[in-house]
């Protein structure tokens, strides 16, 4: 038996209760026989020994163990004459009836209980009752089918408080076993809820990294290039430089603001309720004035939406577009620009195509602009695809699905540079 168990030691303690009371029979009232007594004394010793390892999920050990169980507890019964060796029979089949409940299931348990009975009926009614030497054979009977009676009743008794015990011990192990499932699951859900917070720190840095280099590096690109102007044509043109002179001083209170709205952390929309067609109409109005690229009139009549967009992927489209006029003034002197963008099966397509220098993509050192369009694109599990050889030009192809719209913003740390 399991003696850390409070119910297994109850058990236990039980049992030598039982065996100690049968050594207590054996020596208080002799029988006749001096040296039977001395024989069950020693099936009682390795009787008890037995309860120190009780065989489990094997059906072939358990049923030898019970075999010589009952072997050890008939054996000096057999040689005591009369009633007297049923003293401490029915001691014996209490506690084999307890061990058989922690080893076999409801079926082998109800066998035991047959077989104890049967056992102790066979010796009550099989031995003479004999007291002061001398043998009754006329009285008796009466009584030794009440006390089988009891005995029957005892046995079922004790099967139905034991397995109560042990229904009780196993519901309490289970219910432990629960607790500490919780615990782990709960210790695991903080450790998932401090990684899920770190993960939303990260995205907003990277986020408010992303709005920063597109709203505010366009910005200052095009302060820089306005305060440049002005340099250029002070001398000679002093007109002209006052004129890009005060769009740099525009360009600079548009950064600011850019710069206010960062630091707020707030979720500006850079299209300030306009539609997305009328915004990006309005960027490449200002981009053509700021830097002077010629773009193609047909930017305007290619920009052809069957529906409102949901708001995050208006976001994303602007700052693509946005960033992508940027470079094209950073790096590929371009002289013509054609922007498309329209729905396709359920997909908003936008294709940004330039005449510029072009560049080999693999080897590309532009930094955070480009790596900003493929991680909103990826944000919107959309489709980002960039074409460009240096001498051809550039051109770059996304499609952002309509009906799966995830917005997952789960970014590298290093992927600010």
């Amino acid at each position: 038996m399991n003696s850390s168990n409070p119910s297994f030691r109850l058990l236990l303690q039980l049992e030598w209760l039982l065996l100690a009371t049968a050594i207590i029979m054996e020596v208080i009232i002799p029988p006749h026989w001096e040296w039977t007594v001395t024989l069950q004394l020693l099936a009682i010793f390795a009787f008890g020994l037995m309860g120190l390892k009780l065989p489990k999920d094997n059906i072939l050990k358990s049923s030898l163990y019970t075999a010589l169980e009952f072997g050890l507890i008939l054996l000096p019964a057999s040689q005591i004459q009369g009633v007297l060796a049923t003293r401490p029979f029915f001691l014996f089949c209490l506690i084999i009836l307890m061990r058989s409940c922690l080893i076999f299931k409801k079926l082998g348990q109800m066998v035991i209980l047959l077989l104890s009975l049967l056992s102790y009926s066979y010796l009550l009614l099989s031995k003479p009752i004999i007291i002061d030497r001398y043998r009754l054979t006329e009285t008796g009977w009466d009584w030794r089918y009440s006390n089988i009676i009891l005995f029957c009743l005892t046995l079922i008794f004790a099967l139905l408080l034991i397995n109560a015990l042990i229904a009780e011990r196993r519901s309490r192990e289970k219910l432990e076993t629960v607790y500490q499932e919780l615990e782990m699951t709960h210790h695991q859900l903080r450790q998932y809820a401090l990684r899920i917070e770190d993960q939303a720190t990260l995205q907003e840095r990277n986020r408010i990294a992303r709005e920063i280099h597109d709203g505010l590096g366009h910005t200052l690109s095009a302060q820089t290039i306005q305060i440049n102007n002005a340099l250029l044509l002070w001398e000679n043109k002093s007109e002209q430089a006052l004129v890009a002179l005060k769009q740099a001083k525009k360009l600079g209170a548009e950064a600011l603001l850019e710069v206010r709205k960062s630091v707020s952390v707030l979720r500006s929309n850079p299209l300030h309720g306009k539609s997305l067609e009328t915004a990006i109409a309005k960027l490449i109005t200002d981009f053509k004035q700021t830097i002077g690229v010629e773009v193609g009139i047909e930017v305007l009549d290619n920009i052809h939406l069957e529906q409102a967009l949901p708001p995050e992927m208006n976001t994303a489209v602007y700052r693509i577009v946005q960033e992508s006029l940027t470079n094209i003034y950073k790096h590929a002197q371009a002289k013509n620009v054609r922007l498309e963008l329209n729905q396709q099966g359920g997909f908003v397509h936008l294709e940004i195509v330039d005449n510029g220098r072009g560049f080999n993509p693999s080897q590309n050192t532009t930094g955070f602009g480009l790596q900003g369009i493929k991680e909103r694109t990826s944000a919107l599990c959309g489709q980002f695809l960039l074409d460009s050889q240096p001498g051809v030009g550039c051109r770059l192809s996304i499609d952002l699905p309509l009906n799966n719209l995830k917005i997952a913003y789960l970014y590298d740390s290093n992927s600010v540079s």
